[in-house]
């Protein structure tokens, strides 16, 4: 199942005019690949996410799930979509802190009115081991390092079996061998999971897992000429 963007423009009121955030933005995220959305602050790349994830809606453009227009959607069904279908990474987990690592991953599935079960709690424990976690299950949020709270954010938002995940700079808060683990397993998970992923990242160092580099400035999107893996991308 892919998700694909069509001439995506956003704009927000900017005193008397109005600035564009999004200008003709087009993307097609194919099921089992990562697209790595790069760019300098201010340059789209968080509003991309939230039209993405159908959580604003663009002046113009269509977000199509696989094959659903969702622009014909009501809120509620736009939720349920979010719900069912799509999975979230933030750049803070923000993981709740009377919940353990297992029950932060059932949660999503009691959200969707699955309540609790033998079954949800299978399937949690499972994710919780796809992300190296098996043994820390009943660990709560202070007792988990930072990088161990993001993979558990990762484990929470597969809870629902998602054909499209989206993910909002995982590694802002994580040092370099940690946010190298964090994009490796994302990268690893979107070919087994076959999920259709957009990665927003700061992180050029680590490009190679992507599957496709877009650039966006100021509102434009750009496909990168060069392979990630090129030094010349690099921060550094």
């Amino acid at each position: 199942m892919s998700l694909t963007l069509q001439d995506i423009t956003l704009t927000y009121p900017d005193g008397e005019g109005r600035l564009t955030a999004l200008d003709g933005v087009g993307l097609d995220v194919p099921a089992g690949t990562l697209t790595a959305i790069v760019g300098p602050s201010g340059s789209g790349k968080s509003s991309l996410l939230a039209v993405a994830a159908t959580l604003v809606t663009p002046d113009r453009g269509r977000v199509v799930v696989g094959g659903t227009e969702t622009g014909a959607l009501s809120a509620a069904e736009r939720a349920q979509l979010r719900r069912r279908r799509m999975g979230i990474v933030f750049q803070q987990p923000n993981l709740l802190a009377s919940l353990t690592a297992l029950e932060q991953v059932e949660l999503m599935a009691r959200l969707d009115g699955r309540g609790r079960s033998a079954g949800v709690r299978e399937r949690a424990r499972e994710l919780l081991d796809t992300v190296g976690l098996a043994e820390l299950a009943h660990r709560r949020p202070h007792q988990l390092s930072g990088g161990q709270r993001q993979r558990v954010g990762i484990a929470r938002a597969l809870m629902n079996a998602p054909a499209v995940l989206l993910v909002d700079e995982p590694t802002s808060a994580l040092d370099h061998e940690r946010g190298a683990a964090v994009l490796e397993l994302l990268g690893r998970l979107t070919r087994e999971w076959k999920t259709a992923t957009i990665l927003v990242t700061h992180d050029r160092a680590r490009l190679s897992i992507a599957d496709r580099v877009v650039e966006l400035v100021d509102g434009r999107a750009t496909d990168t000429a060069r392979r990630p893996t090129d030094p010349s991308l690099s921060d550094a």
